[in-house]
């Protein structure tokens, strides 16, 4: 069997898809439920809910012991598979039940993260892991998985792809706006002419990573280590010297490079800082290398999302470095802390009617791809009939 969603004009009608999310911080996974439909020229995203559910200390563990520049094996590499694909597929049950009233169309899975292959500035290969039958099997909803390879085999970075989300929500606002997510790794979307989005390097990565190692939290509550240290003015100036900072967009990194062992680097031969100081200049580098890219290009306006957000000392420094207005995406009616989800929701939306989910402007591809791959669930796969247009603009009612 098919499923077939239709109208009686023959053209697309209302779906019900669920996107899932766990980002480089890998501490939760998100979901976020919306109907969305094709209007015309607009796609029209109607947000239900969002729930959120921490990885089991156990898996959390085990996906840091696996991420570079650790060691791994083939074995933990399928274990990890599986183990988050079943996290993933709880987490989607829940989502059916508590956001969809028992029912979707389709749900779509980013998986999780665990390496980002850059070589030379160019992107070879990317690995997101979370068996998406695990998902379909335990909801019976058809999914759609791993959504970035395409784009890097298009000769893209396969990131950010909520570029596309950007560009169709933020279009038309005056000035340069810039949608900024604050994850693990920072990234900017530049809604200007032809759009730039790129990463700009870490945003909570380092911050947590050192949390962790030196205090033993996973991450700096209300920014209260940072608010307590002194930014080290020798170390952050080392820091900055990384060459990923300078090179043009499109460009894309992830915590192979932005890990413990690059603030090593940097604190050989200076005197031992307290877990304090170092919290604040890792606050503080974020906020800089973020200010530098949009001032880069002219941005009059920074919307931002991510669990950064939650970080006031964070978002105070980046305030005062940018001189300009930061709001949250909930300000203008989208979710912050689910914007990543409904993203993935759109994309996944997009690839079931056959459209390409990227802007190659933003990852750098040779050409905008239909993304992902399609797990069949309990009735088959979805198939859309009419005849869909891109479309040019997110409207979120």
């Amino acid at each position: 069997m098919v499923v077939v969603v239709t109208t009686s004009d023959g053209s697309c009608g209302l779906m019900r898809v669920i996107g899932l999310m766990s980002g480089t911080s890998y501490d939760a996974i998100d979901a976020a439920a919306a109907d969305l439909r094709l209007d015309g020229d607009q796609l029209v995203l109607s947000p239900l809910g969002m729930l959120s559910q921490p990885y089991s200390a156990e898996l959390r563990t085990a996906v840091a012991a696996s991420l570079p520049p650790a060691s791994t094996t083939m074995e933990q590499v399928c274990r990890l598979d599986t183990e988050i694909g079943q996290a993933f597929a709880e987490v989607a049950q829940q989502a059916v039940e508590q956001l969809c009233g028992g029912y979707a169309d389709l749900i779509v899975s980013h998986g999780q993260t665990v390496f980002h292959w850059v070589d030379k500035g160019s992107v070879r290969g990317t690995l997101q892991l979370g068996q998406p039958a695990w998902i379909a099997e335990a909801t019976g909803v058809p999914v759609v998985s791993d959504v970035r390879a395409r784009d890097v085999a298009a000769g893209g970075q396969g990131a950010p792809l909520v570029s596309i989300i950007d560009v169709l929500w933020l279009r038309g606002r005056p000035g340069v706006p810039v949608a900024l997510n604050l994850g693990g790794i920072a990234n900017i979307t530049v809604v200007h002419g032809e759009p730039v989005a790129f990463d700009t390097g870490p945003a909570n990565a380092l911050i947590d990573a050192v949390v962790s190692e030196l205090v033993g939290q996973p991450f700096d509550a209300d920014g209260a280590l940072a608010a307590r240290g002194t930014v080290h003015e020798e170390l952050l100036g080392r820091l900055l010297a990384e060459p990923y900072y300078a090179r043009p967009a499109p460009k894309s990194t992830g915590k192979e490079l932005f890990n413990l062992a690059y603030l090593a680097r940097a604190l050989e031969g200076l005197p031992d800082a307290s877990a304090e100081d170092l919290v604040a200049t890792v606050t503080t580098l974020t906020a800089r290398t973020v200010a530098d890219a949009v001032r880069r290009y002219g941005g009059t306006e920074v919307i931002a999302s991510g669990g950064g957000i939650r970080n006031p000392v964070l978002m105070h420094r980046l305030a005062a470095e940018l001189g300009l207005p930061v709001r949250t995406t909930d300000e203008l009616g989208l979710p912050s802390a689910a914007k990543e989800a409904y993203a993935f929701a759109v994309l996944g939306f997009l690839t079931v009617h056959g459209l390409g989910g990227t802007v190659p402007s933003c990852t750098g591809a040779r050409h905008s791809s239909v993304l992902g791959s399609v797990t069949p669930g309990l009735s088959g796969l979805p198939v859309i009939t009419g005849e869909d247009r891109p479309p040019v603009r997110l409207v979120v009612e």
